[in-house]
């Protein structure tokens, strides 16, 4: 049980593996205070707020050892990785004749001891947090290679655009951009086109398959407990935070220190060790909580395409289905959406207005009614009845 949340209730939350199973869900949460009081338009930062605090009562409940630990091995690879005093390898600016990895009179291992020791030690901490996110979260494997490979192309386009010009983005011209502008086109596809979207297309499915009610505010309901607002959010930052570290990390290297410019290349190693812990802490929430919402419930998650290519037969539903009379089957004017509501005409005083079952008609304001007489047979049927189960998702 967590201590409460706000004055107005409190949540409990035991040890779950899905946001199915658990029983805090998004919908439950409340802010103690909402911007869109303020203005309505502010209403969209208030969702935001609302799932940012629905993933901090997660975490805090749910993270163990495994997330500590991976945690610590992001702070310690960013740290050995940087560390220089008593060393002066980086601060001296290195040897710029020495190159390559392997070599009799040059390369990464002709490095001091000390230099070659801690950077075999983060390289070691770096391949300890990938095994641990690939082992702990089995169905975002292949998203996790994705997010990898453009956290590295992001790297090398930095790393490559400073080896032209160390004073980037100062004394440049568009080419020396290049290598940035294409490793932040990879990442943009990788990260959004194919890991964004095989997260929620999984989601959609998941929430149309598993959580088909014929209560349309159940079923929308089931849609605000798996929002991924927030998601989208920190993979918008995990973007500009990757950008930061790579800039930050090549340019304190590209450029040779001084006593003018020793505290500034200081600040810069600071930045990349800050943005870069920022960046594994990121990556850690966006492959969890997916992992989280949909638990065991998903093998993989893949978005449509990949899983027509993979030979899956995806049942596709119609977006908007058109009541039938259970009786003599005749087409109504009744329509399903499939966010699960059902829009019907008003008949109240000749009012043509459209509304869904139980709300308030757009034209006149009346409730609009939950059953309705057929044109054809003149019988009066509940409007769910008009929707087979066959077609209902």
């Amino acid at each position: 049980m967590l201590p409460p949340i706000d004055m107005e209730e409190e949540i409990s939350v035991d040890s779950t593996n899905s946001v199915d199973d658990g029983n805090i869900r998004l919908s439950q949460i409340k802010l103690e205070y909402k911007l869109s009081e303020i203005n309505i338009k502010l209403g969209y930062f208030d969702t935001i707020r609302r799932e940012l605090k629905f993933q901090r009562i997660l975490i805090l409940d749910k993270w163990g050892l495994k997330e500590l630990s991976i945690i610590t091995l992001a702070v310690l690879s960013f740290i050995l990785g940087t560390w220089d005093i008593g060393i002066g390898e980086l601060s001296g600016g290195g040897d710029y004749n020495r190159h390559g990895i392997f070599g009799d009179d040059s390369g990464f291992l002709q490095v001091s001891d000390w230099t070659l020791m801690l950077s075999l030690l983060s390289l070691i901490c770096w391949l300890g947090i990938i095994f641990s996110l690939w082992t702990e979260y089995p169905i975002m494997r292949e998203n996790l290679a994705y997010l990898l490979i453009g956290s590295f192309a992001v790297q090398y386009g930095y790393m490559s655009s400073h080896a032209g010009n160390p004073s980037i983005p100062y004394d440049s011209t568009i080419s020396d951009f290049g290598a940035i502008i294409v490793g932040n086109l990879v990442l943009f596809f990788l990260s959004v086109v194919v890991v964004h979207r095989a997260v929620r297309e999984t989601r959609d499915i998941h929430v149309q398959e598993r959580h088909a009610h014929p209560d349309p505010r159940v079923v929308e309901e089931a849609w605000k407990d798996h929002s991924l607002r927030a998601w989208d959010l920190e993979m918008g930052v995990l973007i500009i935070m990757l950008n930061i570290m790579s800039w930050s990390g090549s340019h304190a290297i590209a450029s040779r220190m001084n006593i003018a410019s020793e505290s500034l290349n200081y600040l810069l190693i600071l930045l990349y060790i800050l943005s870069g812990i920022l960046s594994a802490l990121l990556l850690l929430v966006i492959i969890w909580f997916p992992h989280f919402m949909l638990g065991s419930a998903e093998d993989r998650i893949q978005s449509v395409r990949a899983r027509e290519v993979a030979g899956e037969t995806i049942s596709k539903k119609p977006s908007i289905q058109q009541g039938r009379c259970p009786i003599c089957n005749i087409e109504t004017s009744a329509k399903k959406y499939s966010s699960g509501k059902i829009e019907i005409t008003c008949r109240e005083n000749d009012c043509r207005g459209k509304g869904n079952i139980g709300e308030k008609c757009g034209d006149c304001g009346k409730i609009m009614p939950t059953r309705m007489e057929c044109r054809s047979c003149n019988s009066n049927t509940p409007v769910e009845s008009h929707f087979g189960d066959e077609e209902t998702w």
